[in-house]
């Protein structure tokens, strides 16, 4: 394996273990700290103000005007959409149905390359697409419906399912970025047009924190989203697409439930019950069929 291939993989294991931890780190300071829009603001300038600091000791880089409209999209898909629907939903639902629900995305990514690049969906994969779709469905629609700290968790999950579909579009989009621009280049002008886009929805929740009287309980963990799920996972995931195809990245994703559950549970913060186990048994399903490579015979 080459060195570049070996790293990128090792930046996207990184990115996905972060990941993982985070459905609960994030959790338990919602919405009694901050709420998930509030948080959204805090992760976007935090991580930003890092991306522009870091960028005033790296060369210059001039965007072509050809690609104003990607980063757009990436970002409002990526640093918007994405951001938003997933501490929100976190705020609702609980840490195990969205590490579920957000192993989706490699479907995601399958649909959105039919769509837009024209790829053909065999039936095996059509079959996982509809399996996944029904595990996620499941969990949904007969989850408990009222947990501690999770006040509407079918919002929230159908939030978690729109997050996963924005942050396949967003590994799609921003795919030629990455052999165009440094990643530093790329994630300050995101965050950028992400905290602009972003503002009128976020800044309510923001002003209403009582920073004064955070204690570090919470201060830690608003750290860790702002610097490790933000700043470090967007970094080494832009750094992993330089080498790696987004439904390489995508398929990362299957590590996050196995992490996030372990901690959950240990933490005391979420528990399996047998209609979690049922979903999480289609959805992997159903992402391991759509993910399946038909070999062809001579």
């Amino acid at each position: 394996m080459e060195k570049s291939k070996f790293l990128a993989i090792l930046a996207a294991l990184a990115a996905t273990t972060i990941y993982g931890l985070n459905h609960t780190i994030a959790k338990v300071v919602m919405p009694n700290y901050i709420a998930g829009f509030g948080f959204i603001q805090l992760r976007l300038i935090g991580a930003g103000l890092i991306f522009f600091i870091i960028s005033l000791f790296l060369p210059s880089q001039k965007i072509d005007t050809a690609d104003y409209l990607r980063f757009f999209f990436a970002a409002l898909l990526g640093m918007c959409i994405n951001m938003l629907m997933f501490f929100k939903g976190l705020e609702l639902s609980t840490p195990i149905n969205s590490s579920v629900i957000i192993t989706l995305t490699p479907i995601m990514v399958l649909i959105l390359s039919y769509i837009f690049l024209k790829e053909k969906i065999s039936f095996t994969k059509l079959f996982g697409i509809m399996m996944g779709f029904t595990g996620a469905l499941i969990l949904i629609i007969y989850g408990k419906k009222i947990a501690n700290n999770a006040p509407n968790i079918m919002l929230g999950n159908i939030m978690f399912l729109i997050n996963a579909s924005a942050f396949a579009g967003y590994l799609v989009i921003s795919k030629p970025l990455t052999e165009k621009y440094h990643t530093v280049t790329i994630m300050k002008w995101m965050f950028l047009i992400g905290i602009i886009m972003s503002f009128p929805v976020t800044y309510g929740e923001f002003r209403a924190v009582e920073w004064t009287a955070l204690p570090f309980y919470a201060i830690w963990r608003m750290g860790f989203v702002v610097i490790g799920t933000t700043f470090l996972t967007y970094m080494l995931n832009m750094y992993a697409l330089k080498s790696l195809p987004p439904s390489t990245i995508g398929a990362f994703i299957y590590i996050q439930p196995l992490i996030a559950i372990v901690y959950a549970i240990l933490t005391r913060n979420d528990s399996l019950d047998p209609i979690k186990i049922i979903a999480m048994i289609l959805v992997f399903s159903g992402v391991y069929f759509a993910s399946t490579k038909i070999k062809k015979t001579s």
